[in-house]
């Protein structure tokens, strides 16, 4: 059996102020307390919704409340909100003589077996009732837990904080007193008329009753012979006990709506020793505190009334704030958890086994610097002072045998002269002159390109002609060279 706990009462009674909120259809209806030894009721409002919490986006129904509570006046941030009833899945079930700790068990199968969908779709909350001779009966209720989210979202938009999601009939006639027993209350919304039978200390019977309200010329028309037929049913349908103990009819709603159905029902009922009453506002005692003059009854401040008395909601719905730790040891509460901690525990020894022999190398690899270090770096202090130094020790003589081997390639007859010779890095050379002609010029290119140390002979742009060829070329000098000595 799915249970959600209820709200701890010392967070509930730290709780000065609070918003009370019940949505039925698109009608929103709020009252603001404050609870200063008496009740104090500070703002209340009623407006309709433009956009349906279910369907429309959260956000912008959520800016459409918080723009209704602005215009109300109403800063508070914590809320009790009333649910619709119709979104409520209701069966019934006799309870066997079981232990208690067995009972959870029971009622979560009962649950599978008497709602149209999968109970883990739904938040659960159950209310026991105890006939005269003994027995024990359980209304279980569901509400979807989609349902829930998409509210919770639009009153994160609406900058507001449940603390309960309840049923606001609950609120009107709360069970478990001697008050209650026996009654059957009837609250008449927006769009339905809600039924709840009261009785052995617990909910007997809840229904919506949908169709009991139709909109006529723009006003709300009550089928009052509807209301009296399925107050007959619901009544037949109670186990004998119950239905004996029912002696009382509490009417809640609009006076005018109200009033004509308890004069309906006071014709029809009256053979079944019925007494039908309305309950147009709450009794000085029913909270446990002074109510202001003339408070109507409502079910958004039956529900904060409630909270700030410290009593926890019959019919509680909030979903209970789950920790991270709480789903993984829900996740692994069996032998997935041993099976898991197996493997990461060898994981983790695998893991700390190869970190554990990367350090021993490095530290043996450490131990060697250091016998090494100082050897190093004596050779690398003499290694710099060798590169800083070596050009000062060039016992080639570069340069000259480049300046020689240029000359032996140029003929000894003066056909071809050079007037400037330019060396680069020791190893570009630039020579510029005049030839008698060109084949002079190219004779000399010829026996330059044949020493081995040359590459890359090319011809610049020559100028003039014979006897006066002006010329260029340049040429690479690579090592291997003889010393021009």
């Amino acid at each position: 059996m799915i249970t959600l706990p209820k709200l701890d009462s010392f967070k509930r009674q730290r709780l000065s102020a609070l918003l009370g909120l019940s949505l039925d259809g698109s009608r929103l209806e709020g009252v603001m307390l404050r609870r200063n030894g008496a009740l104090q009721q500070l703002q209340s409002f009623s407006v309709t919704l433009s956009l349906d919490p279910l369907t429309s986006d959260p956000e912008l129904v959520g800016r459409e409340i918080r723009n209704h509570l602005d215009a109300a006046g109403v800063r508070e941030r914590h809320c009790v909100v009333g649910l619709p009833l119709k979104w409520a899945l209701i069966t019934h079930t006799k309870l066997p003589d079981l232990p208690e700790a067995d009972l959870a068990s029971f009622l979560h199968i009962e649950a599978e077996r008497g709602f149209p969908c999968d109970a883990a779709t739904l938040l659960l909350a159950t209310s026991r009732c105890q006939a005269p001779s003994g027995e024990q009966h359980a209304t279980l209720l569901g509400i979807p837990r989609n349902h829930v989210a998409l509210l919770e979202q639009v009153l994160r938009a609406a900058q507001l904080k449940p603390v309960s999601f309840s049923l606001g009939i609950t609120a009107l006639q709360r069970a478990g007193t001697d008050a209650s027993n026996g009654v059957l209350a009837l609250a008449i919304g927006e769009s339905h008329v809600g039924l709840q039978v009261t009785c052995g200390g617990g909910v007997a019977a809840m229904r919506a009753l949908e169709g009991a309200l139709e909109i006529a010329g723009g006003q709300r028309q009550l089928q009052t012979d509807l209301v009296a037929r399925e107050v007959r049913i619901t009544l037949g349908q109670l186990p004998a006990e119950f239905r004996e103990a029912v002696k009382r009819i509490r009417i809640f709603g609009p006076r005018d709506l109200a009033q004509k159905l308890a004069d309906e029902l006071e014709l029809r009922l009256e053979p079944m020793g019925l007494t039908v009453e309305l309950a147009g506002s709450f009794a000085p005692g029913d909270f446990g505190a002074q109510l202001p003059p003339g408070t109507v009854a409502s079910p958004a401040f039956g529900l904060a009334a409630g909270q700030l008395a410290g009593r926890g909601a019959l019919f509680e719905f909030l979903p209970p704030k789950v920790t991270a730790w709480q789903q993984l040891a829900t996740r692994y509460s069996s032998g997935k958890l041993r099976m898991t901690l197996t493997t990461a525990g060898a994981a983790a020894l695998l893991v700390g086994g190869l970190f554990l022999f990367q350090q021993i190398q490095l530290w043996r690899l450490q131990a060697q610097w250091a016998q090494m270090q100082r050897t190093v770096q004596e050779l690398q202090a003499t290694q710099d002072r060798i590169r800083q130094f070596r050009a000062w020790y060039d016992t080639s003589l570069r340069g000259l045998t480049i300046l020689k081997r240029l000359t032996e390639a140029f003929p000894e007859d003066g056909s071809v002269t050079a007037k400037s010779v330019e060396i680069r890095d020791l190893n570009t050379i630039t020579c510029s002159g005049v030839a008698r002609d060109n084949l002079a010029l190219l004779n000399t290119i010829k026996k330059l390109r044949a020493v081995p140390q040359v590459a890359d002979v090319q011809i610049g742009q020559t100028r003039g002609q014979s006897p006066a060829v002006q010329f260029t070329f340049i040429f690479h000098w690579g090592e291997g060279g003889n010393s021009a000595n």
